[in-house]
């Protein structure tokens, strides 16, 4: 198969895993996510925002039911997280026809999930955190994005460092059973990273591209924006769109952003003009 026509199937859909940049819109069914926590953990006001990241174009929807921003320390239990996510997913489901992914790192809230009817695993410790996640996701045969995440930011060479983690992230992925033409890498962005480094994993997305698999980058109103700009959370949208088209000029599979209108029209932009 020539590389232009590999895909991925997520839900019944086939996605390109080159030639075009495809948008995870993020719902955060959270109290306290660094952008917008508080924002759709109701039901109704969850199923609206949706509804309009849909009508603007969003290809995946991504519902994350547990904080991750830099600095959180609240670890809620698997039950609570379940109990967040469960209702937004079968709701979801029901109501539109679009692949939904869960953000992750729990074999239990996966499985739940799995249950309920997602249909990628978006697992920001890149199945190092939870040692059945990555079971849950074989034997499910789910596709599954993969984020480079640590302990520490205690690097000696940095993106040589990030590809031997995410290295090891695919030998657990292969042990486990995970089909490698079923995973899709996260650099990580604002995680176990300085400022410099955010910077460099976005410059050097090229290097992970060697791993073979398509890329997800996320940045989306994270702080790497904020410092470059000084700008506070709810300012951050043009700094979004400027890693957007350089998410698309690298060829990355997916960006993960907030404000998917603005981000698929940037998208659209760049690539009209790179198909010139």
């Amino acid at each position: 198969m020539d590389e232009g026509e590999k895909t991925i199937k997520i839900g019944d859909r086939e996605f390109q895993t080159v030639g075009h940049t495809y948008v995870m819109g993020i719902l955060n069914v959270t109290p306290d996510s660094f952008s917008d926590g508080g924002n759709w953990n109701e039901l109704d006001r969850a199923l609206y925002h949706v509804e309009e990241m849909i009508r603007s174009g969003a290809d995946v929807i991504d519902i994350g039911g547990e904080s991750t921003r830099p600095g959180n320390t609240t670890v809620i239990s698997d039950q609570e997280e379940i109990q967040r996510v469960l209702p937004v997913i079968e709701a979801v489901k029901a109501r539109f026809d679009l692949p939904v992914s869960l953000d992750t790192y729990k074999w239990s809230v996966a499985k739940a999930g799995i249950e309920a009817g997602i249909d990628l695993v978006n697992d920001i410790w890149g199945l190092k955190h939870d040692d059945k996640i990555a079971g849950v996701i074989a034997e499910n045969g789910l596709p599954c994005c993969l984020m480079h995440n640590r302990e520490n930011a205690i690097y000696r060479n940095f993106m040589q460092d990030v590809t031997e983690d995410l290295r090891g992230t695919l030998a657990l992925a292969e042990r486990a059973g995970i089909g490698k033409d079923r995973i899709i890498l996260d650099p990580g962005v604002g995680f176990a990273k300085s400022y410099e480094q955010n910077l460099e994993a976005i410059g050097h997305l090229e290097e992970l591209k060697l791993l073979g698999c398509p890329l997800l980058l996320g940045c989306s109103r994270k702080s790497v924006i904020g410092m470059t700009l000084d700008l506070p959370v709810d300012q951050r949208l043009e700094g979004t769109l400027a890693i957007t088209v350089m998410a698309v000029m690298k060829g990355c599979m997916f960006v993960r952003v907030h404000d998917v209108k603005e981000n698929v029209r940037a998208i659209r932009m760049a690539e009209a003009i790179l198909g010139c």
